[in-house]
């Protein structure tokens, strides 16, 4: 066969008999440099790329609709002539068309016309349009149609095929990324077809259907296909995509791992004193889930590779003094341990926490923060070098170049989520001494099973799965800003017989800066409204001793109402605080308020969170609030908050990259996961051929999020 073919009507050469990822966009017609530039932008750079673009949804211009039968919203492909056109000059100038057939009449109006268009569209010409109907000034009207005009040298043939509408770019638009998509599906030939490198084993024993008929389908699914069943990802064409990428997805991740576990960690075995001294002096028992996790935990830092572990667990679980046991164990062996947390508010409770319970057992506590300046910064930089500070916890300035340990056995991450796969790898690079230490990251949001299956398919996982005796289950309310001096009121006399409170301002897509004035303002305004109740403020711009002042304040109970912005979110314990107001509920996630809710709770009393909420309220949002109020279970919370806002949005924008899909939707497809994971499986250890060409066909560029 040679090489070239030359395609009738096209000037540039078809080449075939090479394979489909490899061939350039350039060799399809009208792809030439400024266009093949648009396709980079959306991720497509070859000819499997274009491929693998698949639809967003589907348009139905096979059937031509009466003129007369059309209903208000319908999306129709009418044919008529035209019986008149002008310019309208309403409140914005426009072109106004009549389009009849023998059943009725309804209007075509162009806000952004050439005179070319006016020209073309003149009194008894035929059109052909399609468009959403939509009501106007002269009744029904179609805004924009996409057309074209007919006469008997131009027939329009109708679309034997439903109409895809893809994801597109500035300057790229749907017709031409069809034509370019249409020429690239012309080559899924006898010669040229989809490369499918799934094992025969795998697509036999979960029926999966051809990849190349599977694709060919979803860009042109003939008319009697059921859109409802692509819609609800159960076409089986669909289920085929869906399946072979979300194992990419997964064997990204696993290979990740794999690569981890080649690499030499110091082995940190149990049993020193440290661990018992500790535990002998908590004022409290710790739950059998706290200490299950940490056995799962302990057994990991013996290994000579390093342990990668989520320890997950709803708020007020007790992850900290797990964590303070994993430092233990690493510390008796003579190494180091780096805690790193996402907010400035939350090392610092961090250092008190930690300081208090380690120096009465000789160990050195020390903190790195953006703030860190001078000579302090330096003492604590010398500290770590020479080995002289036990437990540095920092923020993202334990990134920093000059940062450097000497002897960096255990890595934990708090509130992992605000950190990217890529971030909490690098940190293992300050390990000076040519191992690479082991690995804690912890959250108390808890990760929905599809997302552990897939996101953190590199970690082991241990949950803390009960409460410590003693939290009491908070009463949601959901109350609109019109009843707002109702909850002031409640304030006030909540305030008097002697509980404490707070007072959360959001503000969301909007500055740090703005964030602060809004919670400022809320706190002068209450202030007049409740001058005998004693207010605080903090947020994320004080000064860390003004914070720290404020804190404790707060815990003393100097202080009966603290206003703050989202900076209370994580690490913030005061037992005796019983209720808490959020203030514009509906702009947060479910988890974001489901940790901000957990600051009540603590302590034995009777403890209840306002979401006083700005009408009117989307569906969604009061779907979201409904959760709020109806459950106090973090897992459940969780699976909803994926469900409501995709992955993409639940990782966060440090992850989000690595896990957005072209098909797969991980709520959707979650029954899919279990097959996917055992699949990933034979895989890696039958086939590690087509690992790599599988992770680029579906993550492309996407991967160096993962390749630390």
């Amino acid at each position: 066969m040679s090489a070239k073919k030359k395609c009738k009507g096209e000037s540039k050469p078809i080449l075939q008999g090479r394979i489909l990822e490899q061939l350039p966009l350039t060799s399809l017609k009208g792809v030439g440099p400024s266009i093949e530039k648009k396709l980079h932008n959306i991720g497509i750079r070859s000819i499997q790329d274009l491929l693998f673009h698949l639809p967003l949804r589907y348009q139905d211009r096979t059937r031509i609709s009466p003129i007369g039968s059309v209903r208000l919203g319908d999306n129709v492909l009418l044919q008529g002539e035209i019986t008149g056109n002008r310019i309208d000059f309403g409140r914005r100038r426009s072109l106004l068309c009549g389009l009849a057939d023998a059943s009725g009449l309804i209007s075509l109006r162009f806000y952004y016309f050439t005179a070319a268009q006016k020209n073309n569209l003149q009194c008894g010409q035929k059109v052909r349009c399609y468009g959403e109907v939509r009501r106007g000034k002269s009744g029904f009207e179609i805004y924009h149609p996409e057309y074209h005009l007919i006469n008997d040298a131009n027939p329009v043939p109708v679309e034997e095929n439903l109409t895809p509408i893809y994801p597109a770019t500035e300057g790229l638009q749907q017709n031409r990324l069809r034509n370019i998509i249409g020429q690239a599906l012309k080559l899924l030939d006898g010669s040229n077809e989809v490369v499918d490198y799934l094992p025969q084993t795998i697509t036999s024993a979960l029926g999966l259907e051809s990849l190349t008929e599977a694709v060919r389908l979803l860009h042109l699914p003939p008319t009697e296909t059921a859109l409802d069943w692509i819609s609800h990802g159960i076409h089986p064409a669909q289920k085929r995509l869906s399946f072979e990428e979300l194992l990419a997805h997964r064997l990204c991740m696993r290979r990740l791992r794999l690569k981890s576990d080649h690499q030499q960690a110091p082995p940190l075995l149990a049993g020193h004193d440290l661990c018992q001294q500790f535990i002998a002096h908590l004022p409290f028992k710790l739950t059998a889930a706290q200490l299950a996790a940490f056995e799962e935990i302990s057994s990991g830092l013996k290994n000579t590779h390093p342990m990668l572990r989520l320890l997950q667990g709803d708020v007020g679980s007790g992850k900290t003094v797990v964590a303070a046991l994993s430092s233990l164990q690493a510390i008796g062996n003579g190494h180091q341990v780096a805690l790193m947390v996402p907010t400035e508010i939350l090392s610092e409770q961090h250092v008190l926490t930690f300081s208090n319970w380690f120096e009465p057992l000789g160990l050195n506590v020390g903190w790195l923060s953006r703030r860190s300046r001078g000579a302090t910064r330096t003492e604590q930089l010398a500290a770590m070098k020479n080995g002289d500070c036990d437990l540095t916890i920092g923020t993202h300035a334990l990134f920093q170049e000059d940062v450097e340990f000497q002897k960096l056995g255990l890595i934990i991450i708090d509130e992992q989520h605000r950190f990217g796969v890529h971030q909490r790898l690098s940190l293992r690079e300050k390990a000076r001494q040519g191992l690479s230490p082991h690995q804690l990251v912890m959250t108390a949001t808890p990760i929905p099973r599809t997302l552990a299956m897939s996101a953190y398919a590199d970690l082991d996982c241990s949950i803390i799965s009960e409460l410590p005796p003693g939290r009491t289950p908070v009463n949601t309310v959901v109350i609109p800003s019109e009843r707002r001096n109702e909850v002031t009121a409640r304030i006030e006399q909540a305030c008097k017989d002697n509980n404490q409170a707070y007072w959360v301002c959001t503000l969301i897509d909007e500055s740090e800066a703005l964030q602060c004035q809004a919670a400022e303002a809320t706190a002068e305004a209450l202030g007049k409204q409740l001058p005998a109740v004693t207010i605080g403020l903090i947020h994320g711009r004080m000064k860390p001793e003004e914070k720290t002042r404020v804190m404790d304040n707060f815990k003393t109970g100097l202080l009966h109402l603290l206003v703050a912005t989202t900076v209370i979110e994580v690490g913030v314990d005061v037992p005796s605080a019983s209720l808490m107001v959020i203030e514009n509920p509906e702009r947060l996630g479910l988890a974001q308020l489901h940790q901000l809710r957990g600051r009540v709770g603590r302590g034995n009393k009777s403890s209840h969170c306002i979401l006083l909420y700005q009408s009117p309220l989307s569906q969604t949002a009061k779907q979201r609030l409904g959760v709020m109020r109806d459950s106090n279970d973090g897992f459940y919370i969780a699976e909803k908050d994926l469900e409501f806002r995709g992955p993409g949005q639940v990782l966060g924008t440090q992850q989000a990259g690595l896990m957005s899909f072209k098909v797969a939707e991980l709520s959707r497809d979650a029954n899919l996961l279990d097959e996917v994971k055992s699949a990933s499986a034979l895989i890696l250890t039958q086939h590690p051929e087509i690992v790599d060409a599988l992770i680029h066909r579906w993550l492309g560029d996407k991967q160096h999020f993962a390749q630390v």
